[in-house]
C-alpha cells in the first residue's frame, strides 16, 4: 500500500480519536453553573445584545448556551420566532464568565447559517436548566 493514504488513514484516525477524547471530558466534567444573570440591550429594531455572566462554566460553549438562551425567549417574549445570531465573545475573569452576544429577531426564518428557532431552542433550554430573560 502507497504511504500516503496510509498516513491520511492515521490522521484520521487520530483525528476522530481527539475529537472523542475532547467530548468524553467534557461530558465528564463535574457541571454545577451558577448563572448570574442577563442583561437584555436592544440596540436597533430586531438588534438585541445579551450580556451574560456566570460561574462554574466548563468552556465558552457554556456561555454561549446561556446566551442563546436568552435571545431564544426574548424573541418569543417579542412575539417572534426565530433569532439570527451574529457574534458572541467571551471573557473568563477569575472564576467568573461573561459573553457579549448579539442577535437579530425575525418573525420569519432569517437568511443565514447561524439560526435559530425560538420555540426549539428554548425548550431545549428548560430541559438543560438553562434560565432565560
Amino acid at each position: 500500500m502507497p504511504l500516503r493514504p496510509v498516513i491520511s488513514l492515521l490522521a484520521l484516525c487520530l483525528g476522530l480519536s481527539a475529537c472523542g477524547a475532547e467530548t468524553a471530558s467534557r461530558g465528564s466534567a463535574a457541571f454545577t453553573p451558577d448563572y448570574g444573570g442577563v442583561d437584555t440591550r436592544l440596540l436597533d429594531g430586531d438588534l438585541v445584545s445579551f450580556l451574560v455572566e456566570m460561574r462554574g462554566a466548563r468552556d465558552r460553549a457554556d456561555v454561549h448556551d446561556y446566551a442563546e438562551c436568552a435571545a431564544a425567549q426574548y424573541a418569543l417574549i417579542r412575539g417572534y420566532g426565530f433569532a439570527r445570531h451574529l457574534r458572541t465573545n467571551v471573557m473568563k475573569r477569575g472564576d467568573i464568565w461573561q459573553g457579549d452576544a448579539v442577535y437579530t429577531i425575525s418573525a420569519a426564518l432569517p437568511r443565514g447559517l447561524k439560526t435559530i428557532d425560538a420555540e426549539v431552542v428554548a425548550s431545549h433550554c428548560v430541559e438543560n436548566g438553562i434560565p432565560m430573560v
